[in-house]
């Protein structure tokens, strides 16, 4: 059973895609309560490499903005007992003695494309998922080593780190890798979950740039003195590995109080799935695309990764580049409104990856595929709904299936959560009820994981979700009609 002390704080440093938070955590016998200090834009930069457009992350001043933040909290609590931080994932940086060689390129820069042929050159699609049980994403952190191998990147490199073991070293001094996030590289071994140190030598890269592994719970290290002395803390503070990977926190999160639920993780990306005892490695998994991922406590995230809120967010980035005024509560009013059948695409075709002119895309897969071309842009953003609502429905019914789990509510988390329409739309095309929320689900899981190894709190998963169900109740969508033969 959960147990709490009196109310203690923490802070959440939670990365995503396209925006970053410092988030203060109040653990106690009242249950959980999250308080924004920070928010900050994250955004990719383009640079130029040999006369060809590069895309990075300015991890630089994305620190920054976390100092910022850090010194907010610290001022508000200062008797903050921990800070915890995670991000997206597969992305890192290269170090030499300490020292960073080139900000990190971002997911979507293109040049990891060739470097898929020269992996799977070397070992193939189903070796590779025997081995990392990870479902093909082009942008894997093995392809973009082997695009660093092929650029030379990798010659001067003594130490690679994912995006949030960056952030803790600068923070702690400490180089460590946290086992969600490696779990998501494709050199993670899937059944022992360390360096698969054989593959990694097949590949050519040097075994000695991975840092140890450590589970999340697990202390890293307390500030160093001038990170201390940055943020105005009274006192060092305790830096804590979490679910680094924001999927994984956030799937702490998910207020399930049974076992059947599925959960989709929903913001610039949709991360499909349900929660395992142990990985499932066959051929139709495979086939499927579904992915065998870290969670806490040693737990399996299999799930699929879906284009996500990022199709919405992109289009509306090129309207307003073309010089239109786009509110988006009135966009989702209207697209709600539209009554006539609308196109539902593959959210999931490579086409919609990279940064551009989305609209024009999803158009052009209409008019290939014969569909209804959209003719406004709330006709084109009830088309992105349906077809995210679709690819939800189908990644949960395959989940089911493949893994042999039984679904009977799905737990809908995070910014996605928000979006109405989407939430009834998903609930539609499942035939199942849909529980939309929290929004804050992996600032929430970062908290709770901290919270645990801080002593705050105890108890197992389902009893932290429990608690989670206890404080932030979610709001329940019930199919009005059953969409069949999609």
């Amino acid at each position: 059973m959960t147990t709490t002390t009196d109310a203690a704080v923490v802070a959440a440093v939670d990365l995503g895609a396209t925006s970053g938070r410092v988030m203060l955590g109040h653990v106690g016998r009242a249950g959980i309560s999250l308080r924004p200090v920070a928010r900050f834009p994250n955004g990719p930069i383009r640079l130029n490499e040999d006369g060809h457009p590069s895309l990075h992350w300015n991890i630089v001043e994305l620190y920054r903005s976390v100092l910022a933040g850090l010194t907010v909290a610290a001022a508000e609590e200062p008797g903050l007992a921990s800070i915890g931080v995670d991000s997206w994932a597969v992305d890192y940086a290269l170090l030499r003695q300490g020292r960073m060689l080139q900000l990190p390129y971002h997911y979507r820069d293109a040049r990891t494309l060739p470097a898929v042929d020269l992996t799977h050159g070397v070992a193939g699609p189903a070796e590779l998922y025997a081995a990392n049980g990870l479902q093909f994403l082009p942008f894997n952190t093995l392809y973009q080593l082997t695009a660093d191998v092929t650029a030379g990147s990798l010659d001067q490199a003594d130490r690679m780190l994912l995006v949030p073991d960056l952030l803790n070293y600068w923070l702690t001094g400490v180089a460590v890798a946290e086992r969600t996030n490696a779990s998501t590289t494709g050199l993670l071994n899937v059944r022992t979950r360390e360096w698969d140190e054989p593959l990694i030598d097949r590949l050519g890269f040097d075994r000695r740039i991975f840092p140890p592994l450590i589970h999340a719970g697990t202390r890293i290290g307390s500030l160093l003195p001038g990170v201390t002395d940055e943020i105005g803390a009274r006192a060092s503070i305790d830096v804590t590995a979490i679910g680094s990977h924001d999927t994984a926190s956030a799937v702490v999160a998910v207020p399930a109080l049974t076992e059947d639920f599925a959960y989709i993780s929903c913001g610039t990306w949709g991360l499909v799935g349900v929660e395992l005892e142990a990985p499932v490695l066959s051929e139709a998994g495979r086939a499927a695309n579904f992915t065998n991922e870290g969670g806490v406590d040693g737990r399996v995230r299999y799930l699929h990764n879906v284009m996500g809120l990022w199709l919405l967010s992109e289009s509306i980035r090129t309207w307003e580049h073309a010089g239109e005024t786009i509110v988006l509560a009135d966009l989702l009013r209207a697209a709600g409104e539209v009554t006539a059948p609308v196109a539902v695409f593959d959210a999931d075709d490579e086409r919609f990856l990279a940064p551009g002119d989305l609209p024009a895309r999803i158009r052009d897969y209409c008019r290939e595929h014969d569909l209804r071309i959209p003719r406004s842009n709330a006709e084109l953003v009830r088309s992105i709904l349906d077809s995210l609502a679709d690819a939800f429905a189908r990644g949960v019914e395959q989940a089911s299936l493949l893994s042999g789990k039984n679904v009977r509510v799905v737990h809908l988390v995070g910014g996605g959560s928000q979006n109405r329409l989407l939430c009834q739309l998903t609930a539609d095309r499942l035939g199942l009820p849909v529980l939309a929320g929290p929004v804050e689900a992996t600032a929430i899981g970062n908290v709770l994981v901290q919270a645990r190894a801080q002593g705050l709190v105890t108890g197992s998963l389902e009893e932290l979700r429990a608690l989670v169900a206890r404080s932030f109740v979610p709001e329940r969508y019930t199919p009005a009609r059953t969409l069949v033969n999609r």
